[in-house]
């Protein structure tokens, strides 16, 4: 049998070098700021621990359990989240998001010695001069505010990642203080985040290779994060120009939910980075992991979303229908996966569909008849194929049956 990657020359890698990628790395936001999507409701806390179960099947290393400087219910449903990693030995990791204040930090003390985990501390502050200037903040404050709450950190045995919100929009001078001093107090990570989705792929690959080249001239051993949204729907693009500019961990939120337009689609990067070859992971549950996440959050799937919507693997129109079953009578799932899509559905547990509507052939009728059992006669096809371009939309099963006389 042929193998599908002789049947295609992929532009995508012609003509360059293939990225050294190793241990990439997937932190969900779902949870943290996801749930700062306006349009979202806060899930129950024991859909928050279905999730974390599925991120963990899904290989995803990190999962932010949100602000436990806001107390309350956000504060228990993180000690619940994190026992419930302990308890489980789930090897998902927890990390929760903090201002460079130290009263935001202190309830992470206590709730990791309660869960019995150590919780990374991703504690933020913004970087750019606009947002300084809004704020009439000066840098030696936010220096200061950095030195206390790093400092504290260390002190407590607090893993950190330090975030630097609008670092796409922040000045060299202004970065390279801030991350020097994170350095220099032990942050095991630096954050690169586009927070307000102001980045090209070019922009995210130069501030990210930017960071890098400092973090290696100061000689710190640390990994990088890219944080991006997705204000000009760039989100997927700028994440895997970051990666291949030295980000070792990226941030996704299920189905881009998230502040505004939402952040990177954390379902969406799992597949690009597969089809990249920069992972293996399993992603057969992927579409439980998103359809569990709408339902707890309470957002549709758009019909048209990619890999994961209805219509995603669904076509009916005649001359595309007709390749895919050609492929499927050659007993080869690989070829049907691939002649009509860009992503091969089967790497999601899901397959390719043929239905019938206004801009279908007789092989589609042909085909679906045979798929629901019935005999496909002249007559039956006539039928539905009559039916099918009468119709506004694809027939459902029913409509299907209800022309074929059955």
């Amino acid at each position: 049998m042929t193998r599908v990657e002789d049947l295609i020359h992929d532009w995508n890698v012609h003509g360059r070098q293939p990225p050294q990628i190793d241990d990439l790395q997937f932190d969900d936001e779902t949870l943290r700021d996801g749930l700062q999507s306006p349009s979202v409701s806060d899930p129950t806390v024991e859909q928050k621990l279905e999730l974390l179960h599925l991120m963990d099947g899904l290989g995803i290393h990190t999962a932010n359990l949100g602000l436990p400087g806001a107390g309350g219910r956000p504060r228990e449903d993180i000690l619940r989240m994190a026992k419930e990693i302990a308890d489980n030995g789930l090897r998902i990791g927890a990390n929760v998001a903090c201002r460079t204040v130290v009263s935001d930090i202190e309830p992470v003390v206590e709730i990791s010695q309660k869960a019995g985990i150590p919780i990374e501390v991703c504690a933020f502050i913004g970087s750019s001069s606009i947002r300084q200037f809004a704020e009439d903040w000066k840098l030696e404050t936010m220096l200061e505010h950095t030195r206390k709450a790093l400092t504290f950190c260390r002190d407590h045995d607090l893993p950190v990642m330090y975030v630097t919100e609008d670092t796409s929009r922040a000045f060299p001078e202004t970065l390279r203080a801030l991350y020097g001093t994170a350095i220099e107090l032990g942050a095991k990570r630096l954050c690169v985040c586009d927070t307000v989705g102001h980045s090209t792929p070019h922009g995210a690959a130069a501030v990210v290779g930017y960071v890098k080249a400092l973090a290696e001239e100061l000689g710190a051993d640390v990994g990088i994060d890219w944080h991006g949204h997705r204000d000009r729907d760039l989100g997927i693009a700028n994440c895997l120009a970051a990666v291949e500019a030295g980000a070792t961990r990226i941030h996704g939120a299920a189905l881009g939910i998230g502040e505004r337009a939402g952040n990177a689609p954390m379902d969406l990067l799992l597949i690009n980075c597969r089809l990249n070859g920069w992972i293996d992971n399993d992603l057969t549950t992927l579409p439980e992991y998103v359809a569990k996440a709408a339902a707890a959050v309470q957002v549709e799937i758009p019909h048209n979303y990619p890999v994961l919507g209805n219509d995603a693997f669904e076509t009916g129109t005649g001359v595309h229908a007709a390749a895919v079953i050609k492929a499927f009578r050659k007993g080869d799932v690989a070829l049907a996966d691939s002649v009509y899509s860009g992503v091969p559905a089967h790497v999601v547990g899901l397959e390719q569909k043929i239905g019938v509507g206004p801009m279908s052939g007789r092989s589609n009728v042909i085909w679906c008849l045979e798929k629901m059992g019935i005999e496909p006669t002249d007559e039956r096809v006539q039928a539905v194929l009559d039916a099918g371009k009468s119709s506004k939309a694809l027939l459902d099963d029913a409509a299907i049956r209800r022309a074929a006389g059955i």
